[in-house]
């Protein structure tokens, strides 16, 4: 988004509900993230214009953006539980945006309450990860925040399973629920997904999956066999394609699903790198998104917003993850009790890439 002749923010409705975030305000006021931190925050160690930094005080204004209370310590807690370094130990960092957003989440959260948050990348390497997890160990932080960057079920490593220091899991679990975890409900997200097709009148819908052995993927080709299921439309297999979260692979699995005899009248990319391909092959055949065929993405990252037509797609709760896990740690239960698996919501961000199929069924 350019700046206007007026300088005005565009006005944005949030759901009810929703915690208003920094991203939130960026897309309003049409700049980065880190643009909005360092308006909001006061930093003056970098040249903003005026213009700009009124563009965002009026978006954050308009979102009733409010920044994150003082968070107090609670009753009979330790003061070394949240007043020391908090250690964010991540699998993988650099390939995905998702663990980058969850560390986000984290950061944000944890700014009012004046502690370090600590980020270390161990790469799955059997080595590295216990010397990593050691030294935070000897370092006596407050928590430790377990993540992966794949949604899956882990087996703790026996040094967070001996260590009386808070350990808090995002996007993993274990089978023993020791630890408090976290994790998106894919299963509903994708339910939610191929629903606001469905609610378009679209009955044959293609769905181009990740790879199936990933949770993530799984859980969302079930969420979209589920959605079916309630509306009592049929599956058909043909209309599955599994893909590998790649452009290639949603050029490619979009190819297919528009050659069949009775092809999809929307498509419901399992990822929003895939929807580019799927973009890219609907165009090279000639056809419009969403006049001729509607398409659905996940994930919502950058990209979605800057495709023709913007992309409606499945925000993943990875910010909203990393915020959880600080108020677990600053307002949650203690003790060893065993803590319930939290699925947090994926929300649904229309845009203008789905419509009602030319021709009803």
């Amino acid at each position: 988004m350019k700046d206007d002749a007026q300088g005005a923010a565009p006005k944005s409705k949030t759901k009810t509900g929703n915690r208003v975030t920094m991203r939130d305000i960026a897309r309003v006021a049409g700049c980065s993230q880190p643009t909005v931190s360092f308006v909001l925050n006061n930093n003056d160690t970098v040249k903003i214009s005026e213009h700009m930094r009124q563009r965002v005080t009026d978006a954050a204004r308009d979102l009733g953006y409010k920044a994150s209370a003082q968070l107090s310590k609670p009753a009979g807690k330790n003061p070394g539980y949240i007043d020391g370094p908090i250690a964010f130990v991540i699998d993988t960092l650099a390939t995905s945006p998702e663990g980058v957003h969850a560390y986000d989440g984290v950061l944000e959260a944890v700014k009012a309450t004046g502690n370090l948050v600590i980020l270390a990348e161990t790469r799955n390497d059997p080595t590295l990860e216990p010397k990593t997890l050691q030294y935070f160990i000897d370092q006596r932080v407050s928590a430790i925040i377990y993540a992966c960057v794949f949604t899956r079920q882990v087996d703790l490593p026996k040094i967070l399973q001996d260590t009386d220091i808070p350990v808090f899991l995002l996007n993993c679990y274990t089978d023993d629920y020791c630890h408090p975890a976290v994790i998106p409900g894919e299963v509903a997200g994708g339910h939610t997904a191929t629903n606001a097709l469905i609610r378009q009148g679209h009955a044959r819908i293609g769905l181009i999956t990740g790879e199936l052995f990933m949770e993530c993927a799984s859980g969302r080709y079930t969420g979209y066999r589920n959605a079916l299921a309630s509306a009592d439309l049929p599956y058909d297999e043909d209309l599955i394609v599994e893909g590998n979260w790649l452009p290639s692979s949603g050029f490619e699995g979009t190819k297919k699903l528009m050659s069949l005899p009775n092809p999809p009248t929307a498509i419901f990319c399992a990822n929003d790198r895939m929807a580019v391909g799927c973009y890219e092959a609907i165009k090279e055949m000639g056809l419009s998104i969403p006049e001729d065929i509607s398409v659905i993405g996940y994930d919502d990252d950058e990209i979605a917003r800057h495709l023709s037509p913007p992309l409606t797609s499945m925000n993943l709760a990875d910010r909203s993850m990393g915020r959880w896990v600080v108020d677990q740690l600053f307002h949650g239960p203690t003790g060893n009790n065993r803590h319930p698996l939290t699925k947090l919501e994926c929300e649904l961000v229309e845009r203008d890439s789905i419509a009602a199929p030319k021709t009803r069924p």
